[in-house]
């Protein structure tokens, strides 16, 4: 049997729900929804960025359910899979996704509504709970301690050598150095377990010293 006999087959005698019954659309609908619902659960719950997005949360839920959809539309039969891979093939998405965890949300709201409307719920149930897991465990990990820019400016050498001992064992890279006459501007990158903050006071205590600003910093300390 050619393509075209099969088409015309899917054409004369498919019905709009062929294979799929309303009981079946509905429940793949609803799991599609409550599996979104705990997506943007997570997702708020763990966000560690700098600016939360509710819209983007949102999204993800909206992303599922739609995914979904097209999962069970193209399910039905072979004339609505071929117009909505017609359809899709011309979408472009130019938003940037600037944190790669957004990424990985993105992809486990589209999996999830296709695991959903291919009625596989056990897999969706079962790659949520492995999900959840591995970004609780990442979570709790960058949770002991968090990156800072410390800006320090001083005068004399000597209180630039101060200021570099303080530090002490703590995890720390100069970022930048910058001399104005007399005055020194260092930015220094550290890492600081438990939020521990007590170095600051010792920098300000060294003479020399004129002020010290600690800024949290969004990024990843390897080393």
């Amino acid at each position: 049997m050619s393509v075209q006999d099969v088409i015309k087959k899917s054409i004369l005698n498919s019905g709009a729900f062929d294979g799929v019954s309303i009981v079946n659309i509905i429940l793949g609908l609803v799991t599609a929804l409550v599996l979104g619902g705990l997506i943007y659960y997570v997702y708020s719950k763990f966000y560690v960025g700098v600016i939360y997005s509710r819209s983007f949360a949102v999204t993800l839920v909206g992303m599922t359910l739609l995914t979904a959809m097209v999962t069970l539309a193209i399910s039905t039969n072979i004339v609505i899979s071929l117009g909505m891979v017609g359809a899709l093939s011309i979408v472009r998405f130019r938003t940037a996704v600037k944190d790669p965890m957004d990424l990985l949300y993105l992809f486990w709201a589209i999996t999830s509504g296709i695991t959903a409307g291919a009625r596989m719920y056990l897999l969706a149930i079962i790659a949520a709970v492995i999900m959840i897991g591995m970004i609780y465990l990442f979570y709790n990990k960058q949770q002991k301690g968090r990156i800072y820019i410390c800006v320090i400016h001083y005068t004399t050498d000597e209180a630039g050598d101060d200021v570099i001992r303080a530090f002490g064992k703590m995890k720390y890279f100069v970022k930048s150095k910058t001399m104005r006459k007399d005055k020194v501007e260092m930015a220094i990158e550290v890492f600081c377990k438990n939020n521990d903050t007590h170095f600051l006071e010792i920098i300000r205590d060294i003479e020399g010293v004129e002020d010290a600003t600690l800024i949290q910093y969004n990024g990843e300390y390897h080393g």
